[in-house]
């Protein structure tokens, strides 16, 4: 069986692209990774560029109006946040946002959502940014909302922080039950106890030896929850930079953010396989790469590649 891979836009700094030809370039990359046989590609769900990827003042496009505009230019690829942040929308109209992306895209969203963090464009955009305990007491609420919505006719729910009363969500998901969730983060205490409650697809960054302390977190917290942990895909940011040949890695290494050096290094197809394979056989199930470290059709057919070698 293949492992996950999903292709990660965080960048929309594209030079020498016009500004009116922006997301065609968005286009394009999304549609190279969906040939080259990627299972999802996503968006970041930020209003200003965030440290490790550029300054602020970069270009950054909306998420969900971006991914609307992809439901509608691709066929197979699965569309994602990584992820959403809970504090920005109402959880209700963003379950109806993902319900109807879920429509245009003919079944292929997946629900991706996280607690928040970026206090800089919550005070620029004029968003409250609560306390940490807050904002997760409201990851539970919202998740609770959203699932009821993709499943329930008329659900109601009342929490400390949201509300809904027989609320409508019509049309329904097409994918039956409603899009997977997944929910960003590795908070051990809360966030893996709202993985193991809540989520379909987990993400996380590290080490190979952190990505089995999380897993083991993980199993507990499915354990309390009465959860199959099995049932649970955990995926990662991968430690490897793809490169054709080893003449390339020198390149390569400098596109790797400055944050990620000591979690990444370049790799050929090969090498990457090599790498990677720990982390299957430790049942991390999947994969993404950056449109930073893969910035061209050319370099995102050798993820294609990679993927293939693991399958």
């Amino acid at each position: 069986m293949a492992p996950f891979f999903g292709y990660h836009m965080p960048d929309f700094s594209f030079p020498g692209v016009a500004p009116e030809n922006r997301f065609d370039r968005v286009v394009e990359l999304a549609c190279a990774a969906e040939t080259a046989g990627f299972d999802a590609v996503t968006v970041m769900d930020h209003f200003y560029q965030i440290g490790g990827v550029g300054p602020p003042e970069e270009p950054m496009m909306e998420a969900y109006t971006t991914l609307g505009g992809l439901a509608a230019r691709t066929t197979r690829v699965r569309l994602a946040t990584l992820v959403t942040g809970v504090t920005y929308r109402n959880p209700a109209l963003l379950a109806k946002m993902v319900t109807t992306l879920d429509v245009i895209s003919k079944g292929r969203m997946i629900f991706g959502i996280g607690a928040a963090w970026n206090d800089a464009e919550h005070a620029g955009y004029g968003i409250e940014f609560p306390p940490i305990r807050e904002r997760m007491d409201r990851l539970d609420e919202a998740l609770t909302i959203a699932r009821k919505m993709f499943t329930e006719e008329r659900p109601s729910f009342t929490g400390k922080h949201y509300r809904i009363e027989e609320a409508l969500n019509s049309p329904r998901p097409i994918q039956p039950g409603g899009p997977k969730v997944l929910i960003g983060g590795g908070g051990e205490q809360r966030t893996l106890r709202l993985v193991a409650r809540h989520g379909d697809i987990s993400h996380w960054w590290g080490t190979l030896d952190v990505l089995k302390h999380k897993s083991e977190v993980l199993e507990r917290h499915c354990e309390a929850e009465g959860r199959d942990f099995s049932t649970i895909l955990r995926t990662a940011g991968s430690p490897v930079v793809l490169v054709a040949d080893e003449r390339q890695a020198a390149a390569a290494a400098e596109r790797i953010p400055a944050s990620r050096r000591g979690l990444m290094s370049p790799a050929t197809v090969e090498q990457a396989a090599e790498r990677l394979r720990p982390f299957l056989e430790a049942g991390i199930g999947g994969f993404t790469f950056n449109n930073p470290t893969m910035p061209t059709p050319e370099a995102i057919a050798l993820g294609g590649e990679l993927r293939k070698l693991l399958s």
